[in-house]
């Protein structure tokens, strides 16, 4: 018996045909139309929403939209489970993907969560429990169960976008497991914060949870402070004997310095002595919040046909405001002069969900099918205003300060100027889809899907008042095949297609140009294998080909018009390693191999992006690993290794990153039955290197030697 293990996980892992050296896949309550009880709810909830034991997730609903063992899932996912989140004291989406192989943190202007996923930018293929999670902000941790990343195109299962992969995640829920705990924490550069998670339930068909988090703290970089508070309270109703009412409501605000980073020299980052700290620009008049008030309901039925349904509603209100003053531009050669430039953004966004599956289990002779069925409704609203800023001193958009002594106090005045966006949208979609998992026997299992969606937009001139609108109808298809020779080794292969409209990632404006402009298509195929080597330790493997097509060109005969001539195309593999070696030694990470390519060359704004470039922040080698020891009952170490060779600023590859290596180690002590004790020391060798960047010019230092303490208290 693995000693860190929940009795009721170890439960659900080792029961079912353990001999073949796998676990079976468990029904979701009310799957076999038999009574729901909290007690079942309780068992799954201690299984973070399937089989999940220490850092090993065993099957999950996301990539599917069916209850699948990750084993017959014909696509590369990465989970970072409650414990991992934990044990390395995880509290942003940037923090916890560091040890996902293939999957690189973008600086997003110092306001948001930004990834690149297998060479493709995105700071929107954000989703929460598998509905979509759009906006630009930084989400924390305090309410969530797990991380899955899902690797590849994903349009079948996510809609538009979606093009490198996606990430969900997975929240506390109330499933009426006893729970009491706050967590303290404190370390440097007067780091404070506390998160209180209380659960249990009321009656036999109530169940009630509560997560909250406050946190107040400066950071290694100079000026630069995060202030955020959020509440989640959910409650789980059993209204009948087949039929669970799930309700939540979260709201979250993130105030923050926005912080840019430094810039570059010489086709590098700028150094001068050590300016890990140096904050470039004015932080005193550069900030970033949000205020998010998002409700939820769930509701999922067993009809007696042996039909399921799975509905959820979301209504999310978002009021996003940020503003900066940062560095525009390089160094000069002599090391006595750079750029500032100033701009604000206001992009205030509420959206309305409402996603719908129904599946259904039936043989046809020796074939077992598991058909789904679902529609997706959605509508979005919102603004996107932008203002420059025009320097007093100057009185136009740049002031030049001495990198030596870059921080301005200079007062900046902001306007809406004719290139700047003031627009109102609104969006309209709708999506049918269908998929069907084919089992021929133990060895063999098909997958088949296609997705239609009406993607209906259009937005608003505040200052004209000319309307721009365009109408994208998409199918989206996926196929796989799983072939098993053994019961716990899975070979798979796969194909998808999804596509990004025109208007981008955040559809914000549309102008003449984008209105006539065709989608950006992103077409991945992958091989993989998936090995359990027991049932607690899961190693995969994946070779992939992505390409993304129609990226847009500058006409130059029609000025603000495109030619959908770029592409861009990433070959990869990836290896993956989750779970438990010995009863005592967990692991979690893996390596990634990409090559990210400009195919056909395309413009970036006013850049353009040469053919035979590699693409942006993407590099050929990344290795991370993170390993947990327990050495006695009470003590445990965990030491990770990140490691990445360099990378490009941007596609333009003109200003070059260096690779570097990070240790990171945790210390846990378990006090007694109810108090844990941890410290968690990043960057433990105090290595100087560079985390990320957005462009050239904004270019962020990772963060020396940052040690930070917590207190877990259970009641």
């Amino acid at each position: 018996m693995l000693r860190r293990c929940d009795g009721p996980v170890v439960g659900l892992l080792l029961a079912g045909s353990l001999a073949a050296g796998t676990a079976q896949a468990q029904p979701a309550p009310g799957e076999t139309g038999q009574a729901v009880t909290l007690d079942q709810l309780s068992v799954e909830g201690a299984a973070a929403g399937g089989a999940t034991i220490g850092y090993l997730t065993r099957q999950t609903r996301t990539a599917t939209k069916t209850d699948t063992p990750l084993l017959d899932t014909p696509q590369s996912v990465s989970v970072v489970t409650q414990q991992q989140i934990r044990d390395q004291g995880f509290q942003s989406i940037n923090e916890a993907i560091r040890y996902v192989p293939g999957i690189i943190p973008h600086q997003g202007e110092g306001n948001r969560d930004d990834v690149v996923i297998r060479g493709q930018r995105s700071n929107a293929d954000f989703f929460v429990n598998g509905v979509r999670d759009d906006v630009q902000y930084f989400r924390d941790l305090y309410n969530t169960q797990r991380i899955e990343v899902l690797k590849g195109s994903n349009a079948m299962i996510f809609g538009r976008g979606g093009g490198g992969g996606i990430i969900n995640r997975v929240l506390k829920e109330a499933d009426g497991v006893p729970v009491r705990e706050v967590v303290l924490q404190g370390g440097q550069y007067w780091n404070k914060r506390v998160s209180v998670d209380a659960g249990d339930r009321i009656n036999e068909t109530v169940a009630f949870r509560l997560n909250g988090v406050f946190e107040d703290t400066g950071t290694y970089r100079d000026f630069v402070d995060i202030r955020r508070y959020g509440v989640n309270p959910t409650m789980t109703f059993l209204l009948g004997p087949a039929t669970t009412l799930k309700l939540s409501y979260e709201y979250f605000h993130d105030e923050r310095t926005a912080d840019r980073g430094i810039p570059s020299q010489f086709g590098r980052p700028y150094r001068y002595r050590d300016n890990t700290a140096t904050f470039f620009g004015n932080p005193f008049d550069s900030y970033a919040r949000v205020d998010a008030n998002i409700a939820t309901a769930v509701l999922d039925h067993a009809f007696d046909s042996g039909v399921q349904m799975h509905s959820q509603l979301r209504f999310a209100d978002y009021q996003k405001f940020y503003q900066n003053i940062y560095p525009g531009g390089a160094v000069n050669a002599a090391g006595t002069r750079v750029n500032i430039a100033a701009y604000n953004n206001e992009t205030n966004r509420t959206n309305y969900f409402s996603q719908n599956d129904f599946t259904y289990k039936f043989d046809t002779g020796p074939l077992k099918h598991t058909l789904l069925g679902g529609f997706e409704l959605g509508y979005q609203t919102g603004i996107a205003f932008r203002q420059d800023g025009f320097f007093a001193t100057t009185g136009t958009q740049t002031l030049v300060v001495n990198p030596l002594s870059p921080v301005s106090r200079v007062p900046v005045t902001f306007r809406n100027i004719a290139s700047g966006v003031n627009s109102a949208y609104d969006l309209g979609l709708a999506a049918v889809y269908a998929q069907d998992q084919i089992e021929v026997d133990e060895h063999l299992q098909f997958i088949g899907g296609l997705r239609y969606d009406h993607f209906d937009f259009s937005a608003r001139d505040r200052r004209t008042n000319v309307i721009q609108s365009r109408i994208d109808d998409l199918v989206s298809p996926r196929v796989g095949v799983v072939v098993k020779p053994l019961a716990n080794l899975a070979f798979y292969a796969s194909h998808s297609v999804s596509y990004l409209p025109s208007a981008g990632d955040q559809f914000g404006t549309l102008t003449s140009g984008l209105a006539v402009t065709q989608p950006e298509k992103f077409v991945n195929s992958e091989i993989g294998v998936k090995y359990d080597v027991s049932p607690v330790l899961q190693l995969t493997g994946a070779l992939y080909n992505l390409d993304r097509f129609n990226q847009r060109l500058s006409d130059p005969n029609q000025p603000g018009f495109f030619l959908a001539t770029g592409q861009t195309n990433t070959k990869g593999a990836e290896i993956g390693a989750n779970g438990y070696v010995a009863d005592w030694w967990q692991v979690a990470g893996g390596y990634a191999f990409t090559d990210a390519r400009i195919v056909s060359g395309f413009t970036n704004g006013s850049t353009p992006i040469t053919a035979g470039n590699t693409v942006g922040l993407v590099p050929f080698n990344t290795f991370t690993l993170w390993n947990k020891f327990d050495v006695t009952q009470a003590f445990s170490f965990g030491v990770g290794y990140i490691y990445q060779t360099h990378t490009f600023a941007s596609s333009d590859n003109t200003v070059r990153l260096p690779g570097f290596s990070r240790f990171d180690l945790g210390l846990f002590y378990r006090v007694n039955e109810f108090v844990r004790a941890q410290v968690n020391i990043e960057n433990l060798f105090d290595r100087r290197y560079i985390a990320t960047a957005d462009g050239n010019n904004n270019i962020s230092p990772g963060a020396p030697r940052l040690v930070r303490f917590q207190i877990v208290a259970n009641f």
